[in-house]
This record gives C-alpha cells, structure tokens and sequence, in this order.
C-alpha cells in the first residue's frame, strides 16, 4: 500500500478543518422584548429563556450574540421572527438582553456569529 505524501495529508486536514469551523458574522442593532403569547415557530414565548427573533435565520439555529458597547456575550436560540422596527437585524428574550447588559439601553449594536 502507498503511502500519501505528508503535504498532501496536512492539506486534506486544512480543508476539513476550515469546513468544520466556518462562522458567519453579521453587526446591526438588537433590542428585546418581553411580551407575547406564542412565537412564529409555535412555542409558547417566554422572557425567561435564552431565545431570539430573525427574520431569515432558520427555527433553531444557536447564534453567539456579542454586545459591541460592553464586550459581554450569550447564546440564544432563533424561535421567532422580527423585529420589524427599520434598523435593527435582532431582537433578544428579556433574559438574553440582562445577560449582554442592555436592558437600560434598549438598542444596542451587536455581533452575530453561527454556523450556516
């Protein structure tokens, strides 16, 4: 059996790596919410949870959401769709926003990163 020559091998790491690990970012405004009966995938919504609104990311695609002004950052899941207010690209669960420190502010920028 041949073997394959070690650039070839340290190459085929290289591409299966980057496949693996390759993140989407985007930055705009997020606000919150804390109201609502049931969120657009069904759920019944609730302030509480680490949720958030897209309005073109798939139901259930876990997204890093970091506040630009702080630094601070959560994890949240996409169980609803918004926000429609001009400008803004997000909108968070009551929860989320305490954790990235917004909650007196409202709107703030942030950065997203998820895996496609």
């Amino acid at each position: 059996m041949q073997k394959l020559p070690f650039y070839f091998i340290i190459i085929l790491f290289s591409i299966v790596c980057f496949s693996c690990s390759h993140y989407i970012t985007e930055t705009g405004k997020a606000s919150y919410y804390t109201e609502g009966k049931r969120t657009a995938n069904g759920e019944r919504f609730r302030k509480r949870k680490l949720t958030a609104a897209s309005k073109t990311l798939p139901f259930g695609t876990r997204v890093k959401v970091i506040n630009l002004e702080n630094g601070r950052s959560v994890k949240v899941r996409i169980n609803d769709r918004g926000p429609y207010v001009q400008g803004r690209i997000f909108d968070l669960s009551w929860k989320a926003a305490k954790r990235l420190g917004m909650i007196d502010a409202g709107v703030v920028p942030v950065k997203l990163k998820y895996k496609k």
